[in-house]
């Protein structure tokens, strides 16, 4: 059953073992629904977006610039909205993701900012992440500087889990509102939390509709279950080193850095794992096409799109016809793209490569918060079809202490 938010379809759909992966998957999909797990509630809550709506009322009318201060999960999220929905929300501050911490760009950030009226996110599940805590010492240390330390508690929120850390030490410590981040969801599958929430709603994006659109997911979910199992169907067989993002929209960019670090950490264990690679069309026909249609072929491309036919400036048909590009005269822009997503969906499958298209007719929160849904079920199943834990990311916790030991050495 094709659901409002967005559509589904295979152009190429034999593929070698899918209907008993699909029956297995069926199954992981059932008891992930009846496990309980707090993600699931998320879309239902409430009591969160009236806290977070607290910091936002009180800082819009005298805010500029919001600074999001945050790593992966704490931050991909929010960039991923931020893309897809803020041009369509409410004007007013300025909020911008500073998540790696280079520092010269963090620097200059600071250095131009105008304190006095901008504001910073703080985002760290743990309390712990060193590169948040950088972040946010570095910028309270130039309001001590200034003699303005009285003065922190109205330029910062906090996001963390409500246990004892440096961050919710530092909350504290400067008398901050502090919201809590749910105990039981990962930095990578929290964009629906108050992680994702409080961000959106600086933004003035509607995440009652971005929940609403994720309990559409929930209502009718059996799809994830489809995508886990072409996947598996595709590894079993030896042909899923990658799997390629590949969006057909400018808002549609940034949500596949939120996407990768999703299938990335949650499925990338035991010697096990696809690669999750993005694509941006049309652009990147004319630089990985070539390798997609004619390299090794172990890869599953998803093309995302979204209706675009008719829409943007045209180019004049007479002008067209003098340079000789008949097929462009009197076409905009988007009839352009929309043909260019079908014809490498078809080349694509006409050269034996497992081609699956997302379609969503338009971008708005609720879809939104359907596709990202989908993609957290889809990934959970997959981890289960693998034997996986899709919750735990040993390996970022090693380097995390190796990095502490060097700094500590």
């Amino acid at each position: 059953m094709a659901m409002a938010s967005f559509d589904i379809s295979l152009e190429l759909a034999s593929v070698a073992g899918y209907d008993a992966a699909l029956k297995e998957a069926q199954t992981h999909l059932d008891a992930t629904m009846k496990s309980g797990i707090e993600l699931l509630s998320i879309p239902g809550q409430t009591s969160d977006i009236d806290a977070a709506q607290k910091v936002v009322d009180g800082w819009c009318d005298k805010t500029s610039d919001v600074a999001v201060l945050g790593i992966g999960g704490s931050s991909l999220g929010g960039q991923a909205l931020k893309t897809a929905l803020e041009a369509f929300g409410r004007k007013g501050a300025r909020v911008s993701f500073h998540d790696n911490p280079d520092p010269f760009s963090w620097e200059h950030f600071l250095k131009t900012a105008d304190l006095k009226t901008t504001r910073f996110v703080v985002i760290s599940k743990s309390g712990g992440t060193a590169e948040t805590l950088m972040q946010a010492l570095s910028a309270a240390d130039v309001f001590d500087r200034l003699g303005a330390s009285q003065y922190l508690k109205y330029h910062f929120a906090v996001v963390t889990e409500p246990k004892d850390s440096p961050l919710l030490k530092f909350a504290r410590a400067i008398d901050c509102p502090v919201l809590d981040h749910p105990t039981g969801i990962g930095g990578r599958y929290s964009v629906l939390s108050v992680v994702g929430a409080l961000p959106a709603l600086l933004m003035g994006i509607d995440v009652k509709a971005l929940r609403a659109g994720a309990a559409e997911t929930l209502a009718e979910p059996s799809r994830a279950a489809e995508g886990a199992a072409l996947h598996f169907a595709l590894a079993q067989a030896g042909r899923l080193d990658q799997t390629v993002l590949w969006a057909y929209a400018d808002r549609l960019s940034t949500l596949q850095g939120w996407w990768r670090q999703l299938w990335a950490e949650s499925l990338g264990k035991d010697g096990k794992g696809s690669t999750p690679v993005g694509a941006v069309g049309p652009v990147d026909q004319h630089s990985q096409l070539q390798l997609f249609r004619d390299g090794p072929g172990k890869s599953l491309y998803t093309l995302l799109s979204t209706d675009m036919k008719g829409h943007g400036p045209a180019a004049p048909s007479k002008r067209a016809a003098s340079l000789g590009i008949d097929y462009l005269a009197g076409k905009t822009m988007g009839d352009l793209v929309d043909a260019e997503v079908r014809a490498t969906a078809k080349t694509l499958a006409r050269n034996g490569r497992p081609v699956r298209r997302i379609h969503m007719p338009t971008i708005d929160a609720r879809s939104v918060g359907a596709l990202m849904m989908h993609f957290m079920l889809e990934t959970i199943v997959m981890g289960r079809l693998m034997g996986v834990d899709p919750f735990d990311q040993p390996g970022v916790e090693e380097g995390k202490v190796l990095a502490r030991e060097y700094l500590a050495g």
